[in-house]
């Protein structure tokens, strides 16, 4: 199978497996990488860590099998779908991060990158675009001056690159990616789905968000947060 999936102590981490394409997904790759994700959130993780096999994230998409624009809308659903996912996402980036790589790796919350990562939205080496939720979270995450550079030029940028831009919130390999996600686990559910909520730019984000800020304001998580305050103790969140 091209897509592993695995989970301990609420962190599931999923990862890319076909190393013969340097990670590059085909279609039934992508549907598999998504259907993890499902069984994720389903099965209750609190963190999901998004990496590759063998020293590469992902090479992009597998031009080898791609024929037309429907894989691109597919793309698009899936990538749309890991985005607004209520719990927080890090991609754990080595090796190549390119095209499609790129898009996972913005489409995840938060980023841990290697020093040999490389990144590239190399669209106009080929003659192809990516949609604009696509240039927007690039534009959104590298800085537009980076973006631009990137899509217009087709610009290789490194990982010390990803530091200085303030794409990478953290230097390092999966075991970095997994402290952070396990930082992560243990806090409110309710805070950190709404509070996406709100950084996610999406049509109905602001009815949306009054809503996600009420049920945290009204939550059982809420009064426990206060009580563990008090008593001096690590809150025990449930999500509710």
């Amino acid at each position: 199978m091209p897509i592993l999936s695995e989970t301990h102590d609420a962190v599931t981490v999923i990862t890319i497996d076909r190393t013969h394409r340097r990670n590059a997904l085909d279609l039934t790759a992508l549907e598999e990488l998504h259907a993890a994700v499902v069984a994720a959130v389903d099965a209750g993780a609190r963190a999901l860590v998004l990496t590759g096999a063998e020293g590469h994230f992902c090479a992009g998409a597998d031009l080898t099998e791609l024929e037309d624009v429907s894989f691109t809308e597919r793309l698009a659903e899936v990538l749309q779908h890991l985005a607004a996912v209520p719990i927080t996402t890090i991609a754990a980036i080595s090796g190549s991060c390119m095209g499609l790589g790129m898009q996972l790796a913005v489409a995840c919350d938060l980023r841990v990158v290697g020093e040999r990562a490389r990144f590239a939205v190399p669209v106009a080496k080929l003659g192809l675009m990516v949609d604009r939720w696509t240039l927007d979270r690039v534009a959104r995450f590298w800085g537009e001056g980076a973006a631009r550079h990137m899509v217009l030029t087709a610009a290789v940028l490194d990982g010390e690159d990803a530091w200085r831009l303030g794409f990478a919130q953290r230097r390092g390999d999966l075991d970095a990616a997994l402290d952070l996600a396990r930082t992560a686990a243990p806090l409110a559910p309710l805070s950190q789905a709404g509070s996406k909520l709100g950084m996610n730019s999406t049509p109905d984000a602001d009815h949306a968000y009054a809503e996600a800020f009420a049920r945290a304001w009204a939550s059982e998580d809420l009064a426990e947060g206060q009580r563990a305050f008090g008593e001096r103790r690590s809150p025990q969140f449930v999500g509710r």
